[in-house]
């Protein structure tokens, strides 16, 4: 009997532990990396549902100190005017650190890290150096301050090894400001005034942006010589022949008159045909004649097509080339069209495949089913097989949505959670501050990455609110991607289908157990899991059961 006793206690025990691991199986927070491994494989990358992460290079994390200072450039800057130290290798830490895939990032937009002017400027905001890097002096060249060509090859092949594109920011606008270092181009190729007055589409496109800007003449299409300045830099680098001879080769080969804009789609493309760029975001559209971005999306896909031909095992799909445009003022309800007011341009028929949407933080301010079934409904007609990117923030935006940082959980969830793409600007995700104290204009929205509050535990809240969200959406291409349908208005839930993925989405919700309608969307007996929780249920009647702490459910098989 007392053996019995014995076995019988034994037994108890071990159910007991059982019973205690299998709840702590089916509890447990699920990391979000985790999860997008272990639902991604089915699903294809696919551009108009991507979450894109855009930092400025010099901001974000400084990844080898030694190439801080360059090109003598010791002038005292203004207040967040100068280089503060980010590079290549910084990006290329954080991606090997797994930063990116935490976020569910799957592309990768960085400022452009081509080489910029050597001087400083002072035009009325204090001196101020190129680390944003929108005042290119050569295209063929990466500025020592953001690193080299290996670095810039080694970002692309760690960020493919993680799955992630790069969209390489690229300018054709305009060369940067003219210094005592960097003497203006010759006038064959640049114009230095008038500066643009937006009357009609002449004063937008044949003008300077601002002064001090010198403009390419895109819109000539007259053969002329390199320009002086930049000849004589080739020569006292001994590299003078050698561009000359790829020059050469390129106009021969593509038939393309030697216009300054060609040039520089030379240049740019060049790129692409040798690291394998996954597409452009390219600046000041709007600027230039649409021609020129159909010339450069032509020429970006052959060389892309060269790039994948040279390099099979490297090759992560079968997208195309990408063009994502930044045409100042466009909105999602301009639809497929801007308006200069004498002219209206199409540029999605102009080479682009997206447009950045800079309505997004006004219709932000409305509830999550007044625009989710707006950008449903424009995204599936009006601009079907395009896109719209998102952002909540951005570089050059002085009053996005949230400029106090008071709506950090809202912005992340209206962002991720929008059809289209998805742009997050680095410190989103940390609540790194847009109001600094004494800077000048759009320096207080550069700032530092704020990597120091990381493990503050509010921060790593939020970051996880991002983190779960992120990845959920880089998991399932049907929330940017798919049809949005909803489900209950109160609670709001609904549904996004995209081909054979389906999820289904609840917010606001009660805390604790709570009761989601999941319609048609999952057959019963099946079991779902709510990515945010972890937890799993049975799918009843067309309806699920959840027990969290949380108002948010992210349901998928």
């Amino acid at each position: 009997m007392q053996v019995f006793k014995i076995q019988l206690h034994t037994i108890m025990k071990q159910l007991s532990v059982l019973f205690i691991v299998s709840l702590f199986i089916f509890s447990c927070e699920i990391k979000p990396s985790e999860v997008t491994k272990t639902t991604t494989e089915a699903q294809p990358f696919v551009w108009e549902a991507a979450n894109v992460y855009f930092m400025l290079t010099d901001r974000f994390y400084n990844g080898n100190k030694e190439n801080d200072l360059n090109f003598d450039r010791t002038n005292e800057p203004a207040k967040l005017r100068g280089f503060m130290g980010g590079d290549m290798a910084g990006i290329t830490q954080k991606i090997k650190d797994g930063y990116f895939d935490d976020l569910g990032i799957n592309a990768i937009w960085f400022s452009p890290v081509l080489e910029q002017i050597h001087d400083s400027t002072n035009e009325g905001t204090g001196n101020t150096y190129a680390f944003h890097g929108y005042w290119t002096k050569d295209w063929t060249n990466f500025d020592a301050n953001f690193g080299t060509a290996e670095d810039f090859k080694t970002l692309i092949e760690t960020a493919h090894k993680h799955g992630i594109r790069i969209l390489m920011d690229v300018v054709i606008n305009h060369t940067g400001p003219v210094t005592e270092k960097d003497p203006v181009w010759d006038t064959n190729w640049v114009r230095t005034s008038p500066n643009c007055s937006y009357q009609n589409y002449e004063t937008a496109v044949s003008c300077t942006l601002v002064e001090n800007l010198p403009d390419i003449l895109t819109e000539s299409n007259e053969a002329v010589a390199l320009p002086a300045p930049l000849m004589a830099k080739w020569k006292a680098e001994g590299r003078y022949e050698q561009e000359v001879k790829e020059l050469d080769e390129f106009f021969e080969k593509s038939g393309l008159e030697r216009n300054p804009k060609n040039y520089i789609i030379k240049w740019l493309t060049d790129y692409v045909r040798e690291y394998g760029v996954d597409g452009f975001r390219v600046d000041t559209v709007k600027h230039v004649e649409e021609s020129a971005w159909n010339s450069l999306n032509n020429q970006a896909k052959i060389a892309f097509a060269e790039w994948k031909t040279n390099n099979p095992e490297a090759v992560l799909d079968e997208n195309d080339f990408f063009m994502l445009g930044e045409l100042y003022g466009y909105g999602i309800d301009s639809k497929r069209f801007y308006d200069f007011g004498d002219k209206k341009v199409d540029y999605y028929a102009n080479g682009f495949d997206n447009l950045i949407n800079f309505q997004f933080k006004y219709d932000a301010k409305n509830d999550y089913e007044s625009i989710f079934s707006k950008y449903d409904e424009i995204l599936h007609n009006d601009l079907k097989g395009k896109s719209v990117m998102n952002y909540i923030s951005s570089h050059d935006d002085g009053q996005p949505f949230d400029k106090e940082r008071s709506k950090t959980y809202e912005s992340a969830t209206k962002l991720l959670l929008t059809p289209g793409i998805s742009q997050v600007y680095y410190g989103d995700e940390t609540k790194r501050s847009l109001i600094i104290e004494g800077t000048n204009g759009d320096a207080t929205l550069r700032s530092f990455m704020n990597w120091e509050d990381i493990n503050n535990p509010e921060t790593k809240d939020l970051l996880l609110h991002w983190q779960k969200l992120g990845t959920f959406r880089k998991a399932h291409p049907a929330i940017g991607a798919g049809v949005h349908k909803m489900l209950s208005k109160s609670p709001y839930v609904f549904a996004r289908n995209y081909k054979n993925d389906n999820v289904v989405i609840g917010l606001d919700l009660a805390k604790g157990s709570k009761e989601i309608n999941v319609s048609d969307q999952f057959k019963n007996g099946v079991t779902v899991i709510d990515h945010y929780s972890g937890k799993t249920a049975k799918v009843v009647g067309g309806k699920v059961s959840i027990d969290s702490e949380f108002s948010i459910v992210l349901l998928h098989q």
